[in-house]
This record gives C-alpha cells, structure tokens and sequence, in this order.
C-alpha cells in the first residue's frame, strides 16, 4: 500500500508550478530557484523509494530521460529555422497563418511551430492597432488544439507513446482535430474581421507599405526534424542517441543567423527540464495511490475523463494530467483495447488534456513563451485572468461540441 503522505509531494509541486508565477512571478523567474524547490519536494519521495522501490524511480527517469530528450531536441532544432517576412495582415492571411501552424504542430511540436511562426505572425500585424486577440488565438490553435494528431504534436501524447500507445492511433483523433481546428479558425476569421474593419486609413497604408516576402533561413534544419521524427519509431538507447545526434548536427551546420534572429537561449528549455524533473518523481507514489483506489473516484465514463483531464490540464499542465487520468482509467479493469484501457477513455483523455492546455497560460509549455514574445514586441496581450475571459466565451462551448458529438 502507498502510503497517502507520499502524494502530498506532488500536489505540492503542482501547486508551486501553478501559483508562483503569479503571486512570485520575479522569484519565479530564476531557473535556480526553481532547481532549488524541485529538489526540496523531491526529497521525500526519493528518499522513500530509494529505500522500498528503488526500480520504480529508475524507470520513470528513463521515461524523463526519453521525454525531455524529445522537447529538448524539438526546441533547438527548431530554434535555427527562422521564417521572416511581412505579409499584408488581412484576416485572410492571419487565418492562414494560424491553420499552417495547426498543421505544422504535428510534425515538429505545438513549441517547434510557435517558436517559428509567432515572430512573422507579429511582423505581419506589427502596424495594426487592434491585435489584443492576436496572440490568444495563436495560443489557441499553434500552440495547443492544432497538435492532436501525433505523438510529436504535444507532451502529453508523447507521454502516451512512451506508455504503449501506438504512435499512429492519434491519428483516429483526425475527425475531433477537424471540428475543433476549424471552429477555431472560423470564430478568429470573424474575430479579425471585425478588427480590421476598425482599423484607421493610417495604419492599413502602412501596413501596405511595409510588405516583405516570406524568406525561410535554416531549411536545412528541416533534415534534422525528419531524423528525430525517425528516431521515435527506435528503442532506447538509439531512439535517444539519434536524438542528440540531430541537435548535435543542428548545432554545427544550421544556420546560426537563423538561430540568432531567433533569439535563441537555453533558459525556456532548462525551465521545461527541471519543473518535469521533480513532476516525473514526484508522480510516482501519485500513480500507484490512483491505481490502488481508481474505482473509488467514480470516473468512469468516457465524458468524465474527457472534462477532468481538461479542466486539471488547464492549471496544473497537461502533461503530468493526460499520465494522472490514464493510470486512473488503468485502475478501473476496463476492457484493455489500447494502453490498458478502453479507446473510447483513451480518445477522451487525449483531447481533453491537448484541447484543455489552453485554458490558461500555465495549461502547456508554449503558452508562456508566446505571450512573453508578444510582449516583447510590444502587443500587450492580455492578463492571466483576462486570458482565462477570452477561454471561457470562445473554447468552452467548443468543448461542449466536442462532448456532445464525440463522447
């Protein structure tokens, strides 16, 4: 029996990872400090397993060492392909822009297509005034509900992967990702016509003597891709030594002009390592109590999962949620179809914790990252709670859609 003390830990940690960025968000900005509390929260569970179960610790830093690589290796490869340009910024181009990145999350990350498409995507717009829904809507399908389809797309269906999912059974997740994607797309067309209309004679003739042609730097780089997309069919150790490899490669013969219009740094990454460093051990004790106590939980059903995966996704990362409901699901003794659990719980589990990630900032990795390149470039986007206003009107009765068509 799991003792239920050895669960506070990773309550703990999601609380900190939830609640620090915006209560202590200058405390919260040192990846040293960070280290420091992943480390302290450890502790306990470390030293409790160290002792009674020291194979369980070691598996689940495989998996971290698997997963981190993945992110790792999608980030820097992705770092030195930098697409520049200024497109005149009618709704139809930014539309345009928002389903390449739908499509491109798939194949390099919902990280990977952010990081390329957010800065030409704000070049593009840099002389309109009215873009307060810009970035949230970029949010909304590059860096959350556009990568459903594969296990490259968002963590958590690497997660997934690396717990027995087949890796093309995302792809029956194609029609869910259809009506989401394309709901969204329509709603923001909407949006940004009704800005555009709104804009001055001014700022549409500046935009229209600002035009530059898309230009990609780091192509190159695309090669790269392709091998980490490769390596994922390969076992440990070769699918994580190819891994490296690829960056390696990147590193050496990629462009570096692309890298440094980038503005490339280590420090998101380093982010992203530590804080699933301490989730990753900390889960552990978490998903043998799920296990021990599924039924007692009464989530059974395919709509449950579908709600609860999002709404914890949301706030806690969707990561560590899609892994904390598909051991639930596995405690049930449901039909055992795929991962040890019923297709049905699996697609639920799935979509709520990618589609859910955008709910918040704090809800994917990406989320962050775009809204402080945004800043950067001057867009003011909104606030964490008037983030939240912009997720309750427009995704949440999409996802009431999705619940009454698909679960």
């Amino acid at each position: 029996m799991i003792p239920f003390w050895s669960v506070i830990p990773f309550i703990v940690l999601l609380l900190i990872i939830a609640l620090l960025p915006i209560i202590a968000p200058h405390f919260w900005e040192s990846n040293r400090h960070k280290s420091i509390l992943v480390f302290i929260v450890s502790l306990p569970v470390l030293f409790l397993f160290l002792q009674r179960n020291p194979a369980a610790i070691l598996h689940t830093l495989e998996e971290y060492f698997s997963f981190i690589l993945l992110l790792t290796s999608l980030y820097v490869i992705s770092g030195g392909i930098c697409l520049t340009g200024d497109l005149k910024a009618t709704p139809v181009v930014n539309t345009t822009f928002l389903a390449l990145g739908a499509i491109l999350a798939n194949l390099i990350g919902t990280t990977g297509a952010s990081m390329i498409l957010i800065r030409p995507f704000l070049k593009t717009n840099s002389e309109r005034k009215n873009v307060a829904h810009l970035s949230v809507f970029f949010i909304f399908i590059v860096s959350n509900c556009g990568g459903l389809l594969t296990p490259l797309g968002d963590p958590p269906l690497f997660l997934g992967y690396l717990q027995g999912v087949p890796f093309f059974w995302t792809f029956t997740l194609f029609p869910i990702w259809c009506c989401m994607n394309f709901a969204l797309l329509g709603i923001f067309f909407f949006f940004d016509t009704r800005a555009y209309r709104r804009e001055s004679k001014k700022s549409l003739q500046l935009d229209a003597t600002h035009l530059q042609p898309l230009r990609l730097q780091g192509s190159r780089n695309f090669l790269f891709l392709g091998g980490v997309l490769c390596a994922v069919f390969l076992n440990t150790p070769w699918r994580e030594l190819i891994m490296i490899l690829m960056m390696l490669l990147s590193f050496m013969v990629g462009s570096k002009k692309a890298r440094a219009r980038n503005q490339f740094t280590w420090g998101p990454i380093v982010e992203v390592a530590i804080l699933f460093a301490g989730i990753f051990i900390t889960m552990v004790p978490a998903l043998m109590f799920l296990k021990e106590h599924a039924v007692a939980f009464g989530i059974v059903k395919p709509w449950q999962f579908f709600w609860t995966t999002g709404i914890v996704s949301g706030f806690l990362d969707n990561a560590p949620a899609y892994l904390t409901f598909l051991t639930l699901a596995q405690g049930l003794g449901l039909p055992p179809e795929v991962a040890g659990i019923p297709e049905s719980i699996l697609k639920a589990i799935s979509v709520g914790a990618v589609f859910m990630g955008a709910n918040s900032y704090i809800g994917n990795g990406p989320n962050f990252m775009v809204r402080a390149i945004a800043e950067h470039a001057g867009f003011k986007p909104p606030s964490f709670f008037h983030y939240m206003l912009y997720a309750a009107l427009v995704l949440f009765p999409l996802y009431g859609m999705i619940h009454l068509i698909f679960f």
